[in-house]
């Protein structure tokens, strides 16, 4: 699994990014919103990277940010979702947003997207709903402080300082069950055991 590329952009396309790492020339799929952001031919860029493969091809996906590339793999997961409308919707708003949008039922926001009608945005929130980290301003790594997960937003807090990527942390806070109360101690604790069953 290629989880990230480091190199000096060559170009950029419409669609994608080309950027040599390593003696190669890499041709790299992305949104726009994280083109715009590579700056000039000549640059050292990182992104975080989705290797798909499939029957008719391999392709390398890269992302600005740790959770646009999350948010992508949450998408492609959904039927009748494929890698173009994932990044046709992250084009159009960063993984917050999107969270946002499906939390919402913002059919409205999601048909912004090219190629996301409003059979596929019922789709999407349907299958996502309930089952994406949610954000609102003042949020700490991509976890809400609403009453309800202002407790997560702690343990998030806890497992960073620990040393644990955010996408590791909120893998781990997803494994608490939320129908207990458990206290911020409990939930670190129960985080903490589920990287140790790995």
């Amino acid at each position: 699994m290629i989880t990230g590329i480091h190199g000096v952009l060559e170009a950029i396309r419409v669609d994608c990014a080309i950027i040599r790492a390593g003696g190669f020339s890499i041709r790299v799929l992305a949104p726009s919103s994280t083109l715009n952001r590579l700056g000039e031919a000549g640059a050292e860029v990182s992104l975080h990277t989705h290797f798909h493969v499939r029957e008719d091809g391999m392709a390398l996906y890269g992302f600005s940010t740790d959770e646009d590339r999350n948010a992508f793999e949450r998408l492609i997961e959904v039927s009748g979702v494929g890698p173009k409308v994932g990044l046709a919707l992250l084009s159009v708003m960063d993984a917050p947003t999107l969270y946002k949008a499906i939390a919402d039922e913002d059919q409205q926001r999601l048909g912004l997207a090219p190629g996301v009608g409003k059979r596929l945005a019922a789709r999407l929130i349907l299958e996502l709903k309930g089952k994406l980290p949610t954000v609102v301003p003042g949020g700490v790594g991509g976890v809400a402080t609403t009453p309800g997960g202002r407790i997560q937003a702690e343990v998030m807090e806890a497992l960073i300082g620990l040393g644990f990527s955010n996408s590791e942390a909120q893998a781990a806070i997803a494994k608490i069950p939320q129908e207990q109360a458990l206290t911020l101690e409990q939930q670190v604790t129960y985080a903490l055991r589920s990287f140790s069953q790995h």
